[in-house]
Parts: C-alpha cells; sequence; structure tokens
C-alpha cells in the first residue's frame, strides 16, 4: 500500500486512503466547499504525482492520459483520464431536460461540476447521471467531460473515440448542448433529446505552475 503524503499550508497528511488524499486535494483547490488553506503538495511514496505519456495507461487512475487541462482562474490545472474499461462509454444516450435552463451546466472546462449540476438537477439528465455512475480502478469520480475537456481528447487521443458525435456536459441553450464530432473535430450543438455517444473521465489534481 502506497503511504500518501498531502501538505496543505502548514498542515501535513499522511494516509494510505486514496479518496481521503484526492478529498483534501479537492478541498483544498476550491473543488467542494471545505475550509483549508491553498494546497502546496502531494507526495506518494516520496515522488511526485506523474503522470504516464499521453495516451498511454495510467495505472491506478482508471484510464488513459489524455493530457493537461488548465485550470480557470486560481483553480489548479489538472491531468485528464480518459475511462478504459467495460461500460465506459455508451452508444446511444440522450442529453435530457429539453427546454430547462441549467445554468450550473454552462462551464466550457469543467465537466464535473456541469456533470454534479446535471446529476443534482430537478429534471433528468441521463447521459450526466450515466458518467457519474461508472467505477474503474476504485475510483468513482467519474464525470461527463465539458467541451474543452472532448476538444482535448480530439487532439490528443483520438483513437480512443469511434468517428461520431459525443456528448459533453456543456449546455448551449435551454433546448441545446455541445457536441464533439471525433471524425473532423468539429463542435455545434445538438438537440437534447437527440441520441449521441458518450464517454467517461475523470480529473487528477497537480501543483503544477505551468
Amino acid at each position: 500500500m502506497q503511504n500518501i503524503i498531502v501538505e496543505v499550508g502548514q498542515t501535513r497528511i499522511q494516509t494510505q486512503n486514496a479518496t481521503l488524499a484526492r478529498q483534501v486535494l479537492e478541498a483544498s483547490a476550491g473543488l467542494q466547499p471545505h475550509p483549508l488553506a491553498e494546497l502546496t503538495s502531494i507526495t506518494i511514496e516520496g515522488g511526485f504525482l506523474t503522470p504516464p505519456a499521453i495516451g498511454e495507461f495510467w495505472k491506478g487512475q482508471g484510464g488513459i492520459y489524455a493530457g493537461l487541462m488548465r485550470g480557470e482562474g486560481n483553480q489548479l490545472d489538472y491531468h485528464l483520464v480518459v475511462a478504459v474499461g467495460d461500460q465506459v462509454e455508451v452508444e446511444e444516450i440522450t442529453w435530457g431536460g429539453a427546454g430547462q435552463a441549467e445554468p450550473r451546466a454552462g462551464s466550457d472546462r469543467v465537466g464535473r461540476a456541469n456533470t454534479l449540476a446535471l446529476v443534482e438537477s430537478e429534471h433528468s439528465h441521463p447521459a450526466a447521471e450515466w458518467a457519474a455512475t461508472r467505477e474503474v480502478d476504485g475510483h468513482r469520480d467519474f464525470y461527463l467531460p465539458a467541451r474543452r475537456e472532448l476538444r482535448l481528447c480530439w487532439v490528443n487521443v483520438p483513437e480512443l473515440f469511434v468517428d461520431a458525435w459525443y456528448w459533453s456536459s456543456t449546455q448551449y441553450s435551454p433546448d441545446d448542448a455541445w457536441i464533439q464530432a471525433f471524425d473532423d473535430g468539429y463542435q455545434t450543438s445538438g438537440l437534447k433529446d437527440n441520441e449521441y455517444r458518450a464517454r467517461a473521465v475523470r480529473r487528477v489534481l497537480t501543483t503544477s505552475t505551468l
């Protein structure tokens, strides 16, 4: 079992519980409410958490490494992982909630926040709800990617997807949401009641200042 060391401000936590470490990281980065100071570092067995080359399987992280996403505002940059395994992609599913505005699901970048907003909505959103229930390598924090996260996937790991339209978690209007084509990279809007493909992803935080 790996020893995970998380340093937040003047506080240093050592644990073998990866879920606890991830929750502390996310709270300190502002991804969930928590009165913690700014994150300074995370160490695993004395070394920094380092991803593999883009397009390679990231052992223990639930999928293929798709690259680095820049954090918005004061948010940390993070590594994007595309889920692999059984039942991590669905061929036909609706976005849901046609005609209903979801103002908390409008982020171009933060698919996890969009997905949580859709799951918590009073309206049904099948694609987001499906993504949020995926589990790989013990991780249960998968989500429906935002449109810029899907664009990163098209640029870096298009071989993981078929040449078809995929839902993003980013709302376009009360009637439409953003979709990504994996044949030519085009993005446009699709009616929420249409059926497109969906693929689950997750994020791994980094202390990179790039």
